[in-house]
């Protein structure tokens, strides 16, 4: 998803080099809220977003929910995880409030009932946690390398949890020209990848 931007950014700057561009991660809490106060121009969040506040794109990837975990861990053993794998075991999980998460319903059971050790704004964070044996973090897929000589394994849940992701912005924003710029760019970017998957199929 970074690299889309990435390449609206490379775009825009090409056409503008004094364009500049600040990243800041954070859950959707966060992202909200400093979309509410102006302090940046578009965030990006997972699952349904509210039209009267916010206008928005949906991106065209499916990221995927799974667990990340020690490659020693017990449930490393397994392909997939289920919801009663992780009832009795320490979770990292993000930290958004209960009634916003999209995992309240896969895991079958009230989360104030499960063992949440931590809780995590950024997954690399998260990732040392898992890493120093705190305990099992949800998160996306293909965030954190769990390739060659990683500690870390990713399985997926079952059943299967995919979220989809919107870039989003404040209803009526009046923007500055680079904002401005880069959506236009954003949007290039994006119709071109539609474009070339619909070449594909």
């Amino acid at each position: 998803m970074i690299r889309l931007f990435a390449r609206a950014a490379k775009s825009a700057q090409g056409k503008y080099p004094d364009i500049h561009c600040h990243i800041r991660s954070g859950n959707a809490a966060f992202v909200q809220e400093h979309l509410d106060r102006g302090l940046i121009d578009f965030g990006v969040v997972y699952g349904p977003v509210d039209p009267n506040v916010y206008s928005a794109i949906k991106l065209p990837i499916r990221d995927t929910w799974g667990v990340l975990m020690r490659k020693d861990a017990p449930l490393a053993e397994k392909c997939v995880i289920q919801p009663r794998d992780l009832w009795d075991k320490p979770l990292i999980l993000s930290a958004q409030k209960a009634d916003a998460w999209p995992m309240s319903n896969w895991f079958e059971r009230d989360i104030t009932k499960l063992n949440v050790v931590a809780t995590y704004n950024l997954v690399f964070n998260a990732s040392l946690l898992v890493e120093e044996g705190l305990g099992y973090a949800l998160c996306f897929d293909k965030l954190i390398n769990v390739s060659g000589n990683s500690d870390l394994c990713f399985r997926p849940l079952s059943p299967n949890m995919e979220a989809e992701a919107s870039i989003i912005w404040k209803r009526y924003q009046v923007f500055s020209k680079a904002a401005d710029c880069f959506l236009r760019e954003l949007e290039k970017v994006l119709q071109e990848r539609s474009g070339a998957a619909n070449e594909n199929q």
